[in-house]
């Protein structure tokens, strides 16, 4: 294969500097299109009316592709290092034209920051695959930074929307098992070690030795929380003020000779009136929460949720199926989370409304959905979404195509929903001392092009799930251009989960109780 490198070629496979630019500038991070081998021209958009074309990222199942990654995948990534390209993902997903009927795109091998594409070509045809294409954008793989945890309150509490950077439940707990009464924290071990410490095996098992405790909040998120806090006081301070300006002009209105108008003001100011109540009302409630905040976890000692017991060296292509071994195990301080400890949950919050989460989350309407939205917004979880129902789901999108949709509550962009993919990614991190490491992901991406991003930096160790709660995988970073993701990568659980069992914790599992 190495012959390969010689290769010219063909110039169907180049393409402008416009096309390059606009090709992807509707997604997320806005990529340069490198190559692509698509017959279809690409035509610039002109005239008064010129706009850029919408385009959504929509998952792979049920094609050929699917039955013949596990032995394809691993070619098409030899053949790239054979022709020295330094490439950093490697997805298959398919397009989506909005406002065309949403007619669905060939399947495309979509590789990040390539500079060849004919020997991919051929791979596909060793396979007997004809009807896929290939494209090539400018991406890096990164990794993100990590969660933070605050108790979770119902829709009515105060400080419901006030505390954006400190949002709780976000943590996977395991419970040690046996009959031992530990309760655990699993996270991803690049948000508690320092990249410059280290990668070797990590475990606290002298108990005089120093711990490596875990802040429930860092120096930055704690002022963010602050912030914030003083944020929504300051606002409802100037809503009161507005609504009492706004109820002193309906009473001179009310003292009137026009009947009609004098009824409107009476209306008007009846509704003001409740409002300026609600805000008064939660204005008390604030100041006493930054209070016990600025009183309870102003020092870095208050904040400590436990200490790390447990982190093996993150490795990218590890095991057989060469998944990314990046997990910290952290004991946590029972005392610390007695009073808001809820067991393995995800708080949808208060940024996607209860029906529009809802709607999403029923793709179809003539089928049944599995997925209930909790009257507390506390939607549990349960155990792991099983290999083959990652790669085959048995629930199908508007357009009867299987879908796999996955929930997930981040630091950086809070609740978002997304569409997993049934095949498994290739993506490679470069190091400084010039090596690289590889490996295989579960990859989800945004919902639809008005939704956002489905993850961003801060996200990392966040668990991802399904609409029935199940566990699908641990977030570890995701590729697009700077902060901007186009594509989430995890490490599912399915595989996860036994490898902490294999190191340490036989007895694990997701159920802990606190008595």
């Amino acid at each position: 294969m190495t012959t390969r490198k010689s290769q010219v070629w063909p110039s169907m496979y180049s393409v402008s500097n416009l096309e390059a630019i606009f090709y992807y500038s509707v997604l997320p991070s806005n990529p340069i299109l490198v190559y692509r081998t698509g017959t279809t021209p690409w035509t610039k958009p002109t005239g008064l009316e010129a706009y850029r074309e919408l385009k959504e990222l929509r998952p792979v199942f049920g094609h050929k592709l699917n039955t013949v990654w596990k032995d394809l995948g691993p070619k098409v990534r030899d053949f790239l290092d054979s022709v020295g390209v330094l490439w950093t993902t490697i997805d298959v997903v398919r397009f989506v034209k909005v406002g065309k009927g949403e007619a669905i795109g060939p399947v495309v091998l979509w590789i990040g920051r390539l500079h060849c594409g004919h020997g991919c070509l051929d791979l596909l045809k060793e396979f007997e695959i004809t009807n896929v294409e290939v494209e090539y954008r400018e991406s890096i793989y990164t990794r993100s930074a990590g969660p933070n945890l605050l108790r979770p309150v119902s829709d009515l509490h105060p400080t419901v929307d006030a505390t954006p950077h400190a949002q709780g439940t976000r943590g996977l707990y395991l419970a040690e098992g046996d009959d031992s009464k530990k309760v655990l924290l699993v996270t991803v071990r690049h948000v508690l070690f320092p990249s410059n410490e280290a990668n070797v095996n990590y475990a606290h098992t002298n108990t005089s030795a120093p711990r490596r405790n875990v802040l429930l909040l860092g120096t930055k998120a704690f002022d963010n929380l602050i912030k914030s806090i003083q944020s929504r006081i300051e606002e409802h301070c100037w809503m009161t003020e507005r609504y009492k300006r706004q109820i002193k002009k309906l009473q001179e209105r009310e003292a009137g000779e026009d009947k009609h108008d004098v009824e409107e003001a009476m209306k008007e100011q009846k509704k003001i009136r409740g409002s300026l109540n609600e805000a008064i009302e939660v204005i008390e409630p604030l100041h006493k929460f930054c209070g016990e905040v600025m009183t309870k976890w102003s020092q870095p000692s208050q904040r400590v949720l436990g200490h790390v017991v447990h982190s093996p060296p993150i490795t990218l292509g590890a095991g057989t199926e060469g998944f990314t071994e990046d997990y910290a195990i952290v004991e946590l301080n029972r005392s610390k989370i007695r009073e808001v400890f809820r067991g393995n949950m995800i708080d949808l919050g208060t940024k996607i409304p209860f029906y529009k989460f809802t709607r999403r989350m029923y793709s179809r309407t003539d089928v049944t959905t599995t997925f209930k939205y909790p009257d507390n917004r506390l939607l549990e979880l349960r155990d792991p979404i099983e290999e083959d129902e990652m790669r085959n789901p048995d629930m199908l999108d508007h357009n009867g195509e299987p879908c796999l949709l996955a929930i997930k509550n981040g630091c950086a962009t809070g609740v978002t929903v997304g569409c997993a993919t049934g095949i498994f990614s290739f993506v490679r991190e470069y190091l400084n001392n010039g090596t690289h490491r590889t490996s295989v992901e579960w990859a989800i991406l945004p919902y639809d092009n008005e939704s956002g991003v489905f993850s961003a930096s801060a996200d990392s160790g966040i668990v991802i799930v399904d609409g029935r709660g199940r566990i699908g995988g641990l977030l570890t970073g995701g590729a697009g251009k700077m902060d901007s993701l186009d594509v989430t990568y995890a490490t599912p659980f399915f595989w996860l989960l036994p490898r902490i069992k294999e190191n340490g914790f036989p007895d694990a599992h997701l159920y802990p109780i606190i008595a």
